[in-house]
């Protein structure tokens, strides 16, 4: 019998922290709370003096790259560097190449994942055939073998009756939609932000209309044809407004957004540094303010990183050319604790819902994400009070692309446990 004892710890659950230990067996957490010395007797033992005990991390937009741009990233290096980052389970999207449109792809990511034995896999099936927007994949099939949730992310579908029915099957299914909301049309190739940022730079505008028409269409569709849905990587004012009124309305939507979209506006790319080449692009203070009003008042559910990674030569490119994309598993706690808990005065039990209930939710993920009896025993132990530097060269990750060089932040991940061993 496997036994693990982490003594001493502040645990932190969504609505307290306590001072307590947490002893598991066989992968399982079996007490939470004062343990004695008899039932602490020949188990390897974690001390978490000073230190705080979260649910693991679940980042629930993921691009692991694999199959076909493994050059980026792939399965085991993207595992790598979520355990880094204190991500016990990642979900990860389908616009790979081929896309993971087939139960075979489906059941390869699952299957890699174990082979890996690091945090969990979870795949996001293509929602469309290749991810054209044009005909549905095979979606019931896919969840057979094992997908969470279905995405065309990357690409707005934007075929309005292919969208249609695919909530329509959706919900047949009991599964769920996730919307990259983007009306390409209005996009129209744009680089960064439609405003002053894009005015003085010459870079071309994308105008927060484009996401906020999208999410309005995903919306309508919605409350006439679906169950539920979840919108991908919100980032302009108008599209909270718009997910905070549906939701008030009693629509089932659920939405995430990302740590660079509450950490960064635009006028980092007056850098010209292409790693704050990003899409959704960032947006201006006001929209930052609003993304962080979101997360406060529910509106948006969770924090994801829509991680991703790419070559150095997707990057070291003149801007209209590079990729877009930020590699973000490893900075996700550390931005999010520095930002919304130190200067935004959230409490550690609205940071844990966002990073661990919240997501695990909104996929149906047995027992994970949680401090709980008898549940996994994944567990991030992360040092509030250390500080560092984030360096980019030093990711675990392939990708080493992020905007986010230089800046001090808070929260060191010192453990990070999946069933209950540490990884």
């Amino acid at each position: 019998m496997k036994k693990l004892l982490i003594k001493n710890g502040t645990l932190v659950f969504p609505d307290n922290t306590t001072q307590g230990s947490i002893l598991i067996e066989n992968g399982k957490i079996v007490k939470i709370g004062n343990i004695s010395d008899t039932e602490a007797k020949g188990t390897k033992v974690i001390d978490a003096t000073n230190l705080h005990v979260f649910a693991g991390l679940i980042d629930m937009h993921v691009h692991l790259r694999e199959p076909g741009q493994e050059y980026k990233e792939d399965v085991a290096s993207g595992a790598r560097a979520a355990i880094k980052g204190g991500v016990t389970s990642l979900a990860c999207m389908p616009n790979t190449a081929p896309s993971l449109d087939i139960p075979a792809l489906i059941t390869y990511i699952r299957e890699r994942g174990k082979e890996v034995n690091l945090c969990k896999v979870y795949p996001i099936g293509a929602v469309t055939k290749g991810q054209r927007g044009t005909e549905l994949a095979e979606i019931g099939l896919m969840k057979k073998a094992g997908a969470v949730a279905f995405s065309d992310d990357g690409m707005d579908i934007d075929n309005t009756f292919v969208l249609r029915s695919a909530l329509e099957y959706a919900k047949s299914k009991q599964t769920l939609i996730i919307v990259h909301a983007e009306d390409k049309f209005l996009t129209n190739e744009g680089e960064v932000n439609e405003g002053y940022a894009s005015t003085l730079s010459g870079l071309k505008p994308i105008p927060s209309a484009a996401e906020e028409i999208a999410v309005s269409r995903a919306l309508i569709l919605l409350k006439n044809y679906g169950d539920r849905i979840h919108i991908a990587h919100v980032s302009t004012k108008g599209a909270v407004e718009l997910i905070r009124i549906a939701k008030k309305s009693g629509l089932k939507v659920t939405a995430e957004t990302c740590p660079h979209y509450f950490t960064l506006t635009d006028e980092a790319v007056l850098t010209f540094d292409t790693n704050t080449k990003v899409n959704p692009p960032l947006r201006t203070q006001e929209d930052v303010d609003a993304i962080i009003a979101g997360l406060k008042d529910g509106t948006l559910d969770c924090i994801a990183t829509d991680h991703a990674p790419h070559h150095i030569d997707d990057k070291q490119l003149e801007y209209s050319r590079a990729a877009f994309g930020i590699s973000g598993i490893e900075t996700l706690f550390a931005l999010s604790y520095t930002t919304l808990v130190k200067n935004r005065n959230f409490s550690l039990g609205e940071l844990t819902k966002l990073l661990t209930h919240a997501p695990k939710s909104i996929l149906k993920l047995d027992n994970s994400g949680i401090l709980a009896l008898g549940s996994p025993a994944d567990i991030t132990i992360v040092d509030l009070n250390a500080n560092y530097k984030i360096d980019g060269a030093k990711f675990v990750s392939k990708g080493k692309n992020t905007p986010f060089g230089g800046m001090q932040v808070y929260g060191e991940v010192k453990y990070t446990l999946v069933d209950g061993e540490v990884k």
